[in-house]
C-alpha cells in the first residue's frame, strides 16, 4: 500500500477532526483570498484612475513638481511641439506609446460676476480628444469611472468646471441641487431693489443662455509679465470629480485658451508632456530611453521624467496601507491554521504511538514514518486550499454583483465593493502556496516528534 493511501485512509479514520481542520483552513483561505482580492481592486483602480489623468510618465521643468505649481511661467517648456513629434516618431517609444500630449496648469478667479460672485480654480489647459483617448484606458480591466469630456469638437471658449466651482459660482442650472443659492436680483449700488421696469430689463440681459448653449463666466489670470487677464468663458458642464477638495477648485479648457490667458501674443508654452502607455510595466523601459532622448536632444531644457507614482503620492500610500493590513491578516490566519494542524497532527501522533512502534518494529524507517504524517497534512493542505478557492470565488461573484458601494474618505460619490479573486492569478497562486506553506510547516515538528520514538517505548504505549 502506497504512503498517499494510507494516509488518505488515516485521515478517513478520524473524520470529525479532519474535517474540523478543513474547515479552519478554508475559512482561513477564504478570508485571505476575499480581502486580498478586496486590495487589488483597489489598488488596480486607483492606479487606472491616475493613469487616466496623469498618464505613466510626465515631462516636466526640473523643480516644477515640487516649487512650481503656482508659477507655470517660470517653468514652461517652450520647444514642446518639437519634444513632441520627436517621442512620437521614436522608433523604441512608438511601439509602447498609447498617447503623449501636452497640458499648461495654471491658477486664477473665475467669476460669475452678474451674480457677484467669484472663487479662485485651478485650471488645467489641454487637448480635449487626447485626453478623453487617455480616459479609454483600462489595461487592468477594472470599473472605470472616468467620463470624456464635453470640450471635444466644442469652441475654444468652453470650459468645464467642477461642481463645488458651479455651486460657489451660482451656477445652479448646472447643477441638480434643490440647496443651491441662484443669484440675487439685481440692486443699486446702495443696496435697494431696482425699481421694477428696470429689473425685467435687466433680467432679461442676465437671462441664461439657449438651452445647451452654456454660462458665462469670467475668469481671471497673471500674464507672463506679469499684467491680469481676462477671458470670457461658456461653461457647458459642471462635473462632479470625485474627490471634494479637487471639486471645489477644477476647471478644464482648451489648450489654447489657456495659452492666450498666460502667454498671450507671445511663445506659447506648457508645464508638462502627459506620456501614457499600453501597459503599466513598460515604464522603466521608456523611462530609460526617454531619458537618454532628452539627455541628447534637448539637454538645454533642464528636463526631468516622472513617473505616475511619484505624481500621485496617495497611490503608494494607499498601497502601503493595504499592503500592511493584508499581511497582517494573513500573518493572523496564518498562525490559526499553523496551531489547528499542528494540534490536529500532534494529536494523532498520540493516539497511533502504538501503530507508530508497530510500524517501525516491521521495518519502515523514521524517514517513513516523517513522510507519512506529510503526506496527511499535504492531503488536508490540498483538499482545503481547492475548497477555499472554489467558495472564494463564489463569494467574491455574489459580492461582485450585489450593488454594494461606499464612499471613500474625502470622496464626493460612492463606489461599487469589488472583489477580484478569479481575475488575480497572482493572490490565487500566492494564497495557495501559503496555505500548502503553512500546512507542512505545521506538520513537521509532530512528524519529527513520531519519527524519533524508540520502539520498545512506543510498543508499551497504552
Amino acid at each position: 500500500m502506497s504512503t498517499w493511501s494510507l494516509a488518505l485512509r488515516n485521515l478517513l479514520r478520524n473524520r470529525r477532526r479532519s474535517l474540523t481542520t478543513l474547515l479552519a483552513m478554508v475559512v482561513g483561505l477564504v478570508a485571505i483570498l476575499l480581502f486580498g482580492g478586496y486590495r487589488s481592486n483597489i489598488i488596480y483602480g486607483t492606479q487606472t484612475g491616475f493613469v487616466q489623468q496623469t498618464g505613466h510618465l510626465q515631462i516636466q521643468r526640473r523643480g516644477y513638481f515640487l516649487d512650481g505649481g503656482d508659477n507655470p511661467t517660470a517653468y514652461g517648456i517652450a520647444d514642446y511641439p518639437r519634444l513632441l513629434e520627436r517621442i512620437r516618431q521614436d522608433p523604441v517609444l512608438a511601439p509602447m506609446l498609447a498617447i503623449a500630449t501636452p497640458t499648461l496648469q495654471l491658477g486664477g478667479i473665475a467669476g460669475n460676476f452678474a451674480a457677484g460672485v467669484s472663487r479662485s480654480v485651478m485650471a488645467t489647459g489641454l487637448i480635449p480628444e487626447d485626453r478623453n483617448r487617455m480616459m479609454e484606458w483600462n489595461d487592468l480591466g477594472v470599473v472605470s469611472y472616468a467620463r470624456p469630456l464635453p470640450l471635444a469638437g466644442a469652441p475654444g471658449d468652453t470650459v468645464v468646471i467642477g461642481t463645488g466651482v458651479a455651486r460657489k459660482l451660482r451656477l445652479c442650472a448646472l447643477l441638480d441641487a434643490p440647496d443651491c443659492q441662484p443669484a440675487s436680483p439685481p440692486a443699486t449700488p446702495d443696496g435697494t431693489a431696482l425699481p421694477d421696469d428696470i429689473a425685467a430689463l435687466s433680467s432679461l440681459e442676465k437671462a441664461g443662455p439657449a438651452p445647451g448653449a452654456g454660462h458665462r463666466i469670467e475668469m481671471l489670470a497673471a500674464t507672463a509679465r506679469g499684467a491680469p487677464n481676462v477671458a470670457s468663458l461658456n461653461v457647458i458642464q459642471a462635473s462632479n470629480m470625485g474627490i471634494k477638495a479637487l471639486d471645489d477648485v477644477y476647471m478644464a479648457m482648451h489648450l489654447t485658451q489657456a495659452q492666450r490667458l498666460i502667454f498671450g501674443a507671445g511663445t506659447p508654452q506648457v508645464t508638462a508632456i502627459l506620456i501614457q502607455l499600453h501597459h503599466t510595466g513598460q515604464i522603466p523601459a521608456a523611462r530609460e530611453h526617454l531619458g537618454r532622448l532628452l539627455a541628447e536632444d534637448f539637454k538645454e531644457a533642464d528636463l526631468e521624467i516622472l513617473d505616475f507614482d511619484t505624481l500621485n503620492p496617495i497611490y503608494r500610500q494607499t498601497n502601503e496601507f493595504m499592503d500592511s493590513m493584508f499581511s497582517f491578516i494573513a500573518l493572523l490566519i496564518g498562525v490559526i491554521v499553523l496551531f489547528t494542524i499542528g494540534n490536529t497532527m500532534s494529536t494523532a501522533v498520540v493516539e497511533r504511538t502504538t501503530e507508530i512502534g508497530t510500524l517501525r518494529a516491521m521495518g519502515l524507517r523514521r524517514a517513513g514514518i516523517r513522510r507519512l504524517f506529510v503526506c496527511e497534512a499535504l492531503l488536508l493542505g490540498a483538499a482545503g486550499s481547492a475548497l477555499g478557492v472554489l467558495c472564494a470565488v463564489l463569494i467574491a461573484y455574489a459580492i461582485n454583483h450585489s450593488g454594494w458601494s461606499w464612499t471613500p474618505p474625502g470622496y464626493s460619490y460612492a463606489y461599487l465593493i469589488l472583489v477580484r479573486v478569479g481575475e488575480d492569478p497572482g493572490l490565487l497562486i500566492g494564497s495557495v502556496a501559503g496555505m500548502l506553506s503553512v500546512t507542512l510547516l505545521s506538520a513537521w515538528w509532530p512528524a519529527r516528534r513520531a519519527a524519533r520514538l524508540v520502539i520498545v517505548d512506543a510498543l508499551r504505549h497504552a
